[in-house]
């Protein structure tokens, strides 16, 4: 077909699709379209949608990230949202700061006497005899040996982690393979989903502990013996109400200039011990763990080869957990995967 000829067809079916849009509803609308010549049509229609694309994409933040050294800086806008670090000198990889709408960390780093709380993180502590939760490379250490950079700017972020776990003198018992999406999918609300897969390279056995999995340690601001609120989707409130209890999310927040910000975690349903029990402190310290509650009292035991996989979602936002429809946020998250 000539250049031509495809020209005039591509008029034709645009200004077809242009009577029946939306936009062409009206006599007004009707007469303009008629006295168009095609191309004229072609390159109004063009620009128009050109035009409602970018009024689209502009209510979406953009972010940016950039891999230096040992960490992976994230912006969200103009604002700095995070740097997930991962140097051969930390325990384990973690995120720190944590940044809300407002420009303020939602999250704390360490202190003289939890200094083993690094912000928001992932860990294990008596993994066949070895700690890798607390401080002390020589008790254990979630090393990364990968950290790939896999989408840099748009949308959402993405990570891929490598890390194995070891300790002078013992066989690596877990490998683990993480993948980090961030992205800002609302004004007021930022999101981290954390993938993990936990690879058994040998018979593992977990004693009975506190110290387990996705965690985080909330700035003062939004803890509880400040002021704060935790609260989860049973709408039971604090340390008192929430430790041990089994619930799909849990929210804490506080108190932050003119209005109030937090931070939830959320478990993904397919995940293995859903719903997870919480264990919990008010001073600010939250994390999903069924190793404080194994069936036995006693441990958990998983097989070499075994392959554990686990999500969580991460939202940093602004307002109470009512203001920030963390309920109907679950909900989606549930039927994504």
């Amino acid at each position: 077909m000539k250049l031509s000829m495809m020209k005039t067809s591509l008029s034709g079916m645009i200004i077809k699709l242009a009577r029946f849009s939306p936009i062409a509803i009206g006599k007004t609308a009707e007469i303009k379209y008629k006295h168009m010549r095609p191309t004229s049509m072609a390159w109004y229609f063009v620009l128009l949608l050109t035009f409602l694309g970018f009024s689209s994409s502009a209510q979406q933040q953009q972010l940016r990230a950039e891999k230096i050294g040992n960490r992976i800086d994230v912006y969200i806008g103009s604002l700095f949202f995070t740097s997930y670090r991962f140097s051969p000198d930390e325990k384990y990889p973690f995120f720190y700061p944590v940044n809300g709408p407002s420009g303020a960390s939602v999250t704390s780093m360490r202190n003289g006497t939890y200094p083993h709380h690094s912000s928001l993180f992932f860990g294990c502590d008596k993994v066949n005899g070895g700690n890798y939760w607390q401080e002390g490379l020589e008790r254990g250490q979630i090393l990364s040996i990968r950290e790939d950079l896999l989408i840099s700017e748009g949308n959402e972020i993405k990570i891929q982690n490598e890390c194995i776990w070891t300790r002078p003198g013992a066989e690596a018992p877990i490998k683990d393979i993480r993948v980090i999406t961030i992205s800002a999918p609302e004004s007021g609300v930022f999101q981290i989903d954390f993938d993990i897969q936990l690879q058994m390279l040998e018979d593992v056995y977990i004693e009975k502990t506190n110290h387990s999995f996705f965690s985080a340690r909330v700035d003062p601001d939004l803890a509880v013996v400040n002021g704060g609120t935790l609260l989860n989707a049973e709408g039971e409130a604090g340390e008192e109400g929430t430790f041990g209890a089994k619930s799909a999310w849990m929210d804490f927040y506080g108190n932050r200039k003119d209005g109030k910000e937090g931070l939830a975690i959320l478990q993904h349903p397919d995940n293995k011990w859903y719903p997870a029990p919480w264990f919990t402190r008010d001073y600010g310290f939250f994390s999903p763990t069924p190793m404080y509650w194994p069936e036995d009292d006693k441990g958990i035991r998983l097989s070499k080869g075994e392959e554990v996989n686990l999500s969580y979602r991460v939202l940093v936002h602004e307002g109470d957990s009512d203001a920030a429809r963390i309920q109907e946020k679950f909900d989606d998250y549930a039927n994504e995967k």
